[in-house]
């Protein structure tokens, strides 16, 4: 089982370092359009694993409430939207185009952009722990097989985001291993993040539908206010939509057929 565990949670690292990697193949700048399609698509990605992956099966574990099932979902949810915000307000970040949010601080360009990324992971590590909780525990609707698609799924979002920090970073003339270890330790809280879920998880077991539309939420958080505003901005904004309907319908069709 633990052996099942750590594959799980190490596959979505895996995919942010396989994009960070791409310094190594591509000597310039991500295009804008090339970004959008990206961008886009790690958002489909999430906002189909959010529900499939998280909501759905927080609703299945209460429909015992009767009418009332949509509490833990709902309570949840917004819990984790309050956490990612928070979050959000008190860490200083900047994102690829250069935007900045986040308190005053002293801090460089490069570590601000890293942040960015790490506010995208955690939530990511944590819906990739809650799943394996649920299905160690044995009393949610999680299956091995589903959890491990959402990792498979996160893993295939996160190839772009390893990508869009090291490119950046290559671009304006940092030395090409220096850049592709910089991705990689943005991904590096993801399994961190789950590890630690996962402990807090096998706690309250009881809570599990309360933790699942936490996740759900959290990620949610990351899609409309980073994601999406990023896919939508300047030109080729079409190309992004075009590519959130893929990534939507591909990960959809991940979690139905082998969840």
């Amino acid at each position: 089982m633990y052996y099942k565990i750590f594959q799980g949670i190490m596959i979505p690292f895996i995919g942010t370092s396989a994009g960070a990697a791409m310094v190594f193949l591509l000597k310039k700048r991500i295009s804008e359009m090339l970004q959008r399609i990206l961008t886009g698509f790690a958002a489909g990605v999430m906002v189909a694993a959010s529900f499939w992956s998280l909501l759905e099966p927080a609703l299945e574990d209460s429909k015992d409430m009767g009418r009332l099932a949509f509490i833990p979902a709902a309570v949840g949810f917004m819990i984790g939207m309050g956490f990612l915000l928070l979050l959000d307000v008190a860490v200083p970040h900047m994102h690829a185009d250069n935007s900045v949010e986040g308190p005053k601080s002293g801090l460089k360009k490069t570590t601000k952009l890293i942040l960015a990324v790490t506010l995208h992971n955690i939530p990511e590590g944590m819906a990739v722990g809650v799943v394996f909780a649920g299905w160690m525990s044995g009393h949610t609707s999680v299956s091995y097989m589903g959890a491990l698609v959402l990792s498979l799924g996160i893993a295939i979002q996160n190839f772009p985001e390893g990508a869009i920090v090291s490119m950046p970073l290559r671009a304006e003339g940092m030395p090409v291993y220096k850049t592709f270890m910089y991705g990689v330790m943005s991904g590096a809280v993801e399994p961190l993040a789950a590890i630690l879920t996962i402990i807090a998880a096998s706690a309250v077991v009881p809570f599990m539908p309360y933790l699942l539309a936490f996740a759900a939420g959290a990620m949610m958080y990351v899609v409309v206010e980073e994601l999406i505003p990023e896919m939508s901005e300047g030109k080729h904004s079409n190309w992004g939509t075009v590519a959130f309907s893929f990534g939507f319908v591909v990960m959809m069709i991940l979690d139905v057929a082998l969840g």
